[in-house]
Order: C-alpha cells, then structure tokens, then sequence
C-alpha cells in the first residue's frame, strides 16, 4: 500500500485550483468595475471594496495552506465535532451578533466581520458525509433517514431564525446528496408539488386552487376505483382522505401565512415575480435594474469599464448579490457564458473527481459541494435575470464578501485534500 508524502501539495487536483484561481480573478475584476467610483484609482487602496477583496483574497492563501496541512482522515475523524462547533456559532449569533440589513448574521471583530452561515455549509457537508458513510449506517431506515434530515436542517433552521431565508435555502441541496446515497425521489417530488401549490395558491388565491386541486384529486381517485374496486377502496380509503385534508391544510395554511406572517418586502418581491404587479421604483428596483443592465451588454459587451450603468451605480449593491449584471453589462454574452460554463466545468470536475473516491466519506462530500455550488449559482443568476426573487444569495468566488471567499474555499479545499489523498492508506 501507498505512503502518505509530506509535501501538501502532492496529489492536489490542479485543474480544480486552475478554475478556483480563474473564477476570483475574474470576479476581483468585476467587483473593481461595479465599486470603483473614480477615474484614476489605486488598486492597492485598502479602503475600497475591490481593496478590501484583495486583502480576502492573499489572506485566503495562508487559509488554503492551513486545510491542506491537515491530513485527509482529520476531516473524516473530527466531522462532528466541527459541526457542532459552528452550530454553538449560529447560536451565539442571537445574543453577540451584529444586526445588518435586519438580520443578525454577523459576528464583528473591530474593522471586519464574519458571517457564520458561510462557514456552517462546509461542517454540515462533512457531517453528512460522516453519517452516511458509517458502515453500520442504513439509509433506507425512516429513522436513519431523520438523522440526516436533522443534520442538514437544523443549521437551516437557526439561519432562518436570523432571519436569513436566502441562506436557510441552499439547505435544499442536500436533497441531491441523500437521492445520490440512496434517498427515494418521492422526497424530491413531493416537495416540488408543494412548492408549485405554494406558487399557485398565492397567484389564484387559495378559494380557487382548493376548488382545483380538489376536482383534480377526485377525478384521479375515480380513476383508481375504476381500476382498482371496492377492494382498492377498502383498504386505501384513509389515505385519500389524509391527502384531502393535507392538500387543504396546505393551500389554506400557505394563503395565511403569505397574508399574516411573510413581511410586506417579502410579500411584494414574490407579488412582482409572479407578475401580480409591478413596482420598478421600490421593491423592483433592483432586479429591475439588473435586468436592464444584463439587456444592454448585448452580444459581445461594452467593454472593461465601459459599462455606463455599471459606472453610473444604477443597480443597488451590484458588488455582491448582482455582480453577475456587472459581468453581463461589461462582457456580454460571451462573457457571461463563459462564467457559467466555469462553474458547469468546476461542478463536472468535483463529480467526476467524486466518483472515483473508493472511500464514501469522499465522495458524499463532493457531492455536497457540487450540489451548493449548483444551487448558489441557479438561484444567484436566476434572481438577477429576474426568473427568481430576491433572496441575497452570493455567487461563488464572483460576489464581494471575505466570508462568502472563504466559505467557498473551505468548502473546495477540504475536498481537493480528500481526493489527493484518495490513494493512501491512512
């Protein structure tokens, strides 16, 4: 059997680094553009926002040197205790924390802060790796399959409480890990059909769809006793009924709390997005905004620098949650695409890479990586085309932030140190 080497950097995955260094430059770039306020800057001035990044981005090499010094099984063995470190973080966020934009998110250490919820993503990622590669563990048990759901969403849970439904959100990812470990797809199903009942309810009214809904469950009911009798009735009657009184509980539920309990800006980006109205000078300024200045890049650009809406700080906070109608403004769309065939190329390589691991532990947390970079990267460029509502999620390596920098590269770190050391015997 192979011995482990001492040098870090053996075995290490450099395509995975290649694309982690091209994607931060390129973003660095972009947040230069969309924060840069005059016609002859420093690039060194540290009190600027692209300044700042860059002192994210050297400080992120001595952090990348810290996770490949520790050997592979450390991340294996100390998995649980990480994570409940960084649950004690969340918890602590509620009496310590520095509120920001009405969430308390944030934990201040004099002239920076940290945002825990970045760094949770990466403890949860190897704890249900942990869980899911014990051997003794059996995925097909309704209990065992709690465990994993109570891993993924209790941080989501504290992160919600926060509130901070953006980040609660990317939790859904984990459903692609559990499906890919043995998790049955009816999960994933049932949670789109309420999520579409969610979207309809809100957009017909709850009198409507119940009327709806009800006719359509009664005509497949009929349908099923025409196929399947008295019999069929005999011995499922309580399970229509229970999906009678679930549907209705749901629509009703759902229209009292868009009503009651959603607050009036949550309310209108959902109202805007569903076309129930318009209002590109409040609540729709933003993704208004963005989505005019995506529009106007047209096929090749405008240039670097050269994006007038950009330079005119016409989109509100365009360095980090609309960098991406930076990049679409002042590259096009080449430039655009170019990004997202990046990250398509970083999320193909982390799954293949993930794929050859013959330990599990390994290979259920690339996935988990995979799977948040998937899901930051749908629902940050949805929400700023405008498909999706404005939730402030960041995109990876691209939006101004040292906390969402180095959560994505622990995240991707961690993994490229698994899989380099994929081939040992440790």
């Amino acid at each position: 059997m192979r011995q482990e080497q001492n040098n870090i950097f053996a075995g290490i995955d450099w395509i995975l680094v290649l694309i982690y260094i091209i994607l931060i430059g390129f973003g660095w770039l972009n947040i230069f553009a969309a924060s840069k306020t005059e016609d002859n800057v420093e690039i060194l001035d540290f009190s600027t926002k692209y300044g700042k990044q860059l002192i994210w981005i050297g400080l992120s090499i001595p952090l990348i040197i810290i996770i490949l010094f520790f050997n592979s099984k450390f991340y294996e063995q100390f998995a649980t205790i990480l994570y409940l470190i960084s649950i004690v973080s969340l918890v602590l966020l509620f009496p310590f924390g520095k509120e920001i934009n009405g969430a308390k998110s944030w934990f201040n250490f004099g002239p920076m802060s940290l945002q825990p919820s970045e760094f949770v993503k990466a403890f949860t990622a190897l704890a249900v790796a942990k869980l899911l590669s014990d051997r003794q563990y059996n995925f097909k048990l309704i209990k065992n399959q709690i465990k994993a759901f109570i891993i993924v969403f209790f941080p989501a849970f504290l992160i919600f409480l926060q509130p901070d439904a953006g980040s609660a959100v990317i939790y859904l990812s984990f459903f692609f890990v559990l499906n890919r470990e043995g998790l049955t797809l009816n999960y994933i199903i049932l949670g789109t059909t309420f999520i579409a009942l969610f979207i309809l309810t809100i957009f017909f009214g709850p009198k409507w769809m119940f009327i709806s809904t009800f006719l359509f469950i009664s005509m497949l009911v009929s349908y099923l006793l025409y196929r399947g009798g008295k019999l069929f009735l005999r011995f499922n009657w309580h399970k229509m009924l229970g999906i009678y009184l679930v549907v209705g509980v749901f629509i009703f539920g759902t229209s009292y709390t868009y009503e009651n309990i959603l607050a009036s800006h949550q309310k209108d980006r959902f109202d805007i997005l569903l076309g129930i109205k318009t209002d590109n000078r409040g609540i729709g300024y933003n993704s208004y905004q963005s989505e005019l200045t995506i529009s106007s890049g047209g096929f090749n650009g405008k240039g670097f620098l050269k994006g007038d809406l950009t330079q005119g700080d016409f989109v509100p906070e365009q360095h980090t949650d609309y960098i991406f109608s930076t990049v679409g403004e002042e590259w096009g769309f080449l430039g655009s695409s170019l990004v997202i065939i990046l990250f398509m190329l970083l999320m193909y390589r982390i799954i293949y890479l993930a794929e050859t691991h013959t330990n599990k532990f390994g290979r259920i947390y690339g996935y988990g990586l995979a799977s948040i970079l998937f899901f930051h990267v749908i629902v940050n460029i949805g929400m700023v085309i405008g498909l999706l509502p404005t939730v402030g999620i960041p995109l990876p390596f691209f939006s101004y932030g040292g906390s969402s920098l180095w959560g994505f590269t622990i995240l991707l770190f961690i993994f490229i140190r698994l899989d380099a050391h994929k081939d040992y015997d440790l």
